[in-house]
Parts: C-alpha cells; sequence; structure tokens
C-alpha cells in the first residue's frame, strides 16, 4: 500500500538518515519525498509503500521511532509520485483557462478541502487563506501549512489575479458611461428588491435581493444578464447596485451561489471592486460580500 506521511524532524545532519535507515530495516520503500525547510526544525513529506497489514499506527510508531514528530498520514495512489513542478504548471494551465476554479484546484493541489462538508465533525483544520484582487479564498486541512507552501498558494493567487485585472478595464468601462451594443447607454432601475438593466427601456438584466434564508442579515442575490448583452459589464453593474440595495435593506452582506463552472463570477465580483470570500464545495461555487461600507441605494 501506499501512504503519504508528514512529520518534522530536527534541523540537524543525519536526521533524515536516521528515518530512512529505519524504513529500510522495516521493510517500508521510500518513493517520494518534499523537504520544507522551517528554522528548527524541518518538515517532510514521504510516499511510502508498507507491508499490506500495515496502517497508521504502525506508520506512526515507525516515524516517531525515528524522531519524527507531529505525524499524519493517509493512504494515497501512485498519482502522488508525480512531479511536483509537473503538478503545479498543470494547475497552473486550469486556472488560466478557469479561474474560477481556483479553490478547487488549489485545494488539490495541497492535498486540502476547499471548504468544511456542513453538518459533520472534523478534527482540527489549519487554514490557508489567499487573496484573488478582493477576494478571499481559504483551503484547509490536518496537517498545518508549511511556509513553502503558504508562499507557493500566495503566487498562484497573484497569478489568478493578474489574469483577471487583464480584462478588468474593458469590464469597468459600461459603468463609467461607455455605449455599449448599438449606442445605447444601460439604464439602471430600482424597484422593489428588484434592480434593472434596460436598453432603450428593454430589460437586459436583472438581479433580485432575496429574502434572508437563516441569518437575517444575510440576503441572497440572484443575478441574470442576457445572454446577448454579457461580457459588456452589465452584471458587474448590477451586482454593485444589488449589494447598495441590500445594505439599504439592512443587510450585513449578500450571497451568490452558482454552478462551480461558472466563468463569470469571480471576474464580475473582481471588476466591481467588491471585497468577498468564494468557496467552493462539490459543484456549487459560493460567493459572499459584505455590504455595509456601500453607499445605500435612495428609493
Amino acid at each position: 500500500m501506499l501512504w503519504r506521511v508528514r512529520t518534522t524532524l530536527p534541523d540537524r545532519p543525519g536526521a533524515l538518515a536516521v528515518l530512512a535507515q529505519s524504513c529500510g530495516a522495516a521493510g517500508v520503500n521510500i518513493l517520494g519525498l518534499q523537504i520544507f525547510p522551517g528554522i528548527e526544525t524541518v518538515t517532510d513529506e514521504l510516499v511510502l509503500r508498507v507491508p499490506d497489514a500495515w496502517g497508521l499506527p504502525e506508520i506512526a510508531e515507525l516515524i516517531e521511532a525515528s524522531g519524527g514528530q507531529s505525524v499524519s498520514a493517509s493512504p494515497c495512489t501512485e498519482a502522488a509520485l508525480t512531479d511536483q513542478p509537473t503538478r503545479y504548471v498543470q494547475a497552473a494551465r486550469q486556472i488560466l483557462a478557469q479561474p474560477a476554479s481556483f479553490p478547487e484546484i488549489v485545494a488539490l493541489l495541497f492535498d486540502a478541502e476547499a471548504d468544511p462538508v456542513e453538518g459533520t465533525l472534523t478534527p482540527v483544520q489549519d487554514v490557508m487563506d489567499m487573496t484573488v484582487g478582493e477576494v478571499q479564498v481559504q483551503v484547509r486541512r490536518t496537517a498545518p501549512f508549511t511556509a513553502t507552501e503558504h508562499a507557493r498558494g500566495a503566487s498562484m493567487a497573484d497569478l489568478v489575479s493578474d489574469v483577471l485585472a487583464r480584462g478588468r478595464e474593458s469590464a469597468l468601462a459600461p459603468t463609467l458611461g461607455r455605449r455599449v451594443g448599438a449606442g445605447a447607454t444601460p439604464e439602471y432601475v430600482v424597484e422593489g428588491d428588484a434592480v434593472s438593466a434596460l436598453i432603450d427601456g428593454t430589460p437586459v438584466g436583472l438581479a433580485v435581493v432575496r429574502p434572508p434564508v437563516e441569518d437575517p442579515e444575510v440576503r441572497p442575490v440572484t443575478l441574470r444578464v442576457d445572454p446577448a448583452w454579457q461580457r459588456r459589464g452589465i452584471g458587474t453593474r448590477l451586482l454593485v447596485e444589488a449589494a447598495r440595495l441590500a445594505n439599504t435593506m439592512g443587510a450585513s452582506e449578500i450571497v451568490l451561489t452558482t454552478r462551480a463552472d461558472n466563468q463569470a463570477v469571480l471576474p464580475m465580483v473582481l471588476a466591481a471592486g467588491l471585497r468577498g470570500r468564494i468557496r467552493m464545495a462539490a459543484d456549487v461555487l459560493t460567493v459572499r460580500v459584505p455590504v455595509r461600507e456601500l453607499r445605500p441605494v435612495r428609493r
């Protein structure tokens, strides 16, 4: 069986050699190794082939007897042996093709979860925060993240920010008064709990602030734009106006929920200049945006 094992060893010459010798004596083969330097200790991630009858107790006993501490281990497949630089390049290509998949891909990259499963008891987990534009992304796992992994996560987030920033100026232009389509300037009308985008009096987009579900200060928002008028900044402006409207209605936060493969959501939130938290669980993408600091809508 293959196991992915993490442990910390003293940062002194020969510490890893002692562990390797113990593994060899026990018939355990080290197939892969990553080293994450620290100040006084070093975190080592190993891929081990162990005897079929072994489990976590036997692995932990072997590692701890060799001087390792904070041992965590989980079964894995031969995919764990993929060259690490190759994994990061492949992840970067996937993110460039679909920026909204960033939480899910980074979670897989670090063997973490993009979001905890609601209603289940989970062990104490370490959290890595990454910021894409003004959007906060979190991944979590039981094994602590190393300083090296935090740096890698930040670099991946910077990559996504740079890619999305390329289209931000053009996405913002319609909100600054540029005409779209056949020379028409969108008009945004607030009525009740909805904001409509009109082109020459014809609705081309709609954002609705829904009633609270659990928390009275959190309002779900649904937003749609006619496919013929998408990618012109209308959705971005509707999102801003809906956030302001939710503030006027007493909300402190809005929530957008969509499919995980919806590539328009993350660029839209960034173009709107809104701070938010994005989470991906299974095939659902959730964005939460605080609205307290926004200017209320005049109604």
